[in-house]
């Protein structure tokens, strides 16, 4: 692929970017469709990277990364830094809910997996519910890090009081305790560091006219418990045995969860928060199940997030069809719908209206077909979707760690010579 250049200054392709993604947003419609970088390992693959380089070595994927930006010029990005420079870390703090290449067994060059195992037990909602921070602190962090095991001696600082208060530090000069402040303490420097480095290249970016398409990242609060919580098999037994509880637990989730994301979301110059939806598809739960345990609780999520003055953006994984009369209940213009298998055609008749639309080329086609194949399907998208504004060009679910180079190119071309509103 060859760099595209034009005779803009950085500022100006920055603000023409980010009004094309502001005015999709607000359903307005931008002078052309905007079609983004959203990728996790294809890029680093691209450059030449195994997947352990572009997790350990920040400044070959900060390369790789802005290798790929000059090349495809998209209107906006996914900053990586945060999703993959994570390998130093979890090593030091001997994290237990994901494999990561190069470590444990597994190949240098793919991509990390989840552990879907139960960190939390069918019997524990009630402490949740009655203490979610203790329980993070002294029982889920225990199980997911060898760094965090002796959080399990924490004092319970909520039943203490006066000068109790300082009889109980003797618990933070335990030698295991002690031991576990110093890898944390080692674990904080590398986040630093790490996080320093992306903020610099955001920076660097944003300079050259590439804004971010998200800076922080929310949850939905029965993914939440499903995906680091109950686990897969968990969850699905608690749709039907402990109902109750699961929703006065994601009552409670739905309070804690936006807080992080609009802490972050406010320190950066994107008010985009991501939010990846892994549970709400057609074949995992039936359509009373998504209006009674699923949606409730994620719409208090995200109005949390738009009476603070973010966008939030969701990823609605697998086919969502059945549900777009449901979520049609959101204020208009606030948010995007990201979706992957979704039928994206009638989602334009559904929810047009209401909120932008994100996606969705397959990933079969960007990995398997032609480039005249994605053009012909980015042209059906611009065409259909993409009519009167309210739409954004990106793969289903990004674009695939596998696809052809020359495909992702075709869908950056064709959005740009097919796009334009006027």
């Amino acid at each position: 692929m060859n760099t595209i250049t034009d005779e803009k200054s950085g500022a100006d392709r920055f603000a023409e970017r980010q009004r094309r993604i502001t005015d999709a947003i607000a359903l307005r419609q931008p002078d052309r469709v905007p079609v983004v970088m959203n990728s996790l390992f294809w890029h680093t693959r691209y450059a030449g990277l195994t997947c352990r380089q572009a997790m350990y070595d920040y400044d070959a994927l900060t390369d790789a990364t802005r290798r790929a930006l000059r090349e495809l010029q998209p209107d906006g990005y996914v900053l990586p830094h945060p999703l993959l420079c994570l390998g130093p870390t979890m090593e030091t703090i001997g994290y237990r809910q994901l494999k990561w290449p190069g470590h444990d067994g597994l190949d240098p060059n793919v991509p990390f997996q989840y552990l879907d195992y139960e960190y939390m037990h069918a019997n524990e909602y009630e402490d949740y519910i009655f203490d979610p921070t203790g329980f993070i602190l002294r029982k889920y962090l225990p199980r997911i890090a060898t760094a965090f095991e002796p959080f399990a001696r924490l004092p319970n600082y909520a039943a203490l009081y006066y000068t109790r208060i300082l009889h109980y530090t003797r618990a933070f000069a335990v030698p295991e305790l002690v031991a576990t402040w110093q890898t944390l303490a080692k674990a904080g420097a590398e986040m630093t560091v790490m996080l320093t480095k992306a903020k610099a290249f955001a920076e660097e970016m944003a300079a050259e006219g590439f804004p971010l398409i998200e800076s922080a990242t929310a949850l939905s609060p029965f993914d939440y418990f499903a995906d680091y919580l109950r686990g897969s098999k968990g969850i699905m037994l608690d749709l039907f045995r402990c109902k109750g509880l699961l929703l006065e637990a994601m009552e409670k989730a739905a309070r804690l969860l936006p807080e992080p994301a609009v802490a972050t979301a406010k320190r950066s110059d994107c008010n985009i928060v991501f939010i990846p939806l892994h549970w709400p598809g057609d074949s995992l739960m039936s359509p009373p199940q998504f209006r009674t345990f699923y949606w409730p609780p994620l719409r208090k999520v995200v109005m949390t997030l738009i009476e603070r003055g973010l966008v939030p953006c969701m990823l609605w994984e697998g086919d969502c069809t059945s549900r777009l009369e449901d979520i049609r209940d959101i204020p208009a213009g606030k948010c995007i719908y990201f979706f992957e298998r979704t039928d994206i055609f009638k989602a334009k008749q559904v929810l047009g209206d209401v909120v932008c639309l994100r996606g969705n080329v397959p990933s079969t086609l960007l990995v398997t077909g032609t480039p005249d194949e994605v053009r012909a399907y980015c042209r059906k998208l611009i065409a259909i979707v993409g009519q009167g504004g309210g739409f954004i060009m990106d793969g289903g679910t990004g674009i695939p760690d596998e696809a052809k180079p020359e495909n992702v190119k075709a869908m950056f071309d064709a959005t740009r010579a097919f796009g334009g509103y006027r």
